[in-house]
This record gives C-alpha cells, structure tokens and sequence, in this order.
C-alpha cells in the first residue's frame, strides 16, 4: 500500500488546513479494511499520535492537545483519508504522516511520506 500526505503549508495561528491522504490505484478496495491514523513529528521530538479512525469511519479518537480543533475522517469509496485541523497553534507545527494498521493491531503497517504544516506565530 502506497500513501501520500498532501495539504500542508505555511499558516498564521489561528488558521485552518485540510490535509489529505490518498491511497495508490494498487490499493483499491483495502484501503478500507485498515483503521488510519494521522501522527505528527515536531523538530527535534518524537513522532507522536495525533488522531485516528476505524476501517469504517468509525470510532475517532483525538490527542489531547488536538481535542476540538481537529478533525480526522475518510472516505473509503475515494481511498481517501482528511484531517481537517482548525484554530491552528505554534505547536502544531509538524510534518504529518498518515498511517495504515490492522484493528486491534498496535502496529501502524503502512506510511505515506510527510506533509509539512507550518504554523506561524
């Protein structure tokens, strides 16, 4: 399975961006029966969780500091998966990944390459 993040950019607090993560033609059809998760990693820190969905778009989950900002969701139909981030902060600057896993597997199976979000203060 083959990802890509796209959607990121430069933006002043405050601001909002959409990224998008898309799934190679080679996928279609299992693109959907993987949970995906979106992860972020900061300069100089570790990659870190920020949110995640079921197989079936189900089941959101949030990082703390993302809880009411951000948005994830995906449309299965379009090998297609979102996160709508909102009220954007400093700290949110990040290059963000989207990531594959199997349900219940605490494994992250496959990548797409990053998309850089840069916030400004």
């Amino acid at each position: 399975v083959q990802l890509q993040a796209s959607g990121g950019g430069l933006v002043q607090a405050g601001g909002s961006l959409r990224l998008s993560c898309s799934a190679s033609e080679h996928t279609f059809s299992i693109f959907g029966l993987f949970d995906m998760a979106w992860l972020r990693q900061a300069p100089g820190k570790e990659r870190e969780f920020v949110a995640s969905i079921s197989w079936n778009g189900g089941w959101p989950e949030y990082t703390d500091s993302v809880k009411g900002r951000f948005t994830i969701s995906r449309d299965n139909a379009k090998q297609m998966g979102y996160l709508q981030m909102n009220s954007l902060k400093s700290e949110d600057t990040a290059v963000y990944y989207c990531a594959l896993k199997s349900s219940g597997s605490n494994t992250y199976t496959y990548w797409g390459q990053g998309t850089l979000v840069t916030v400004s203060s």
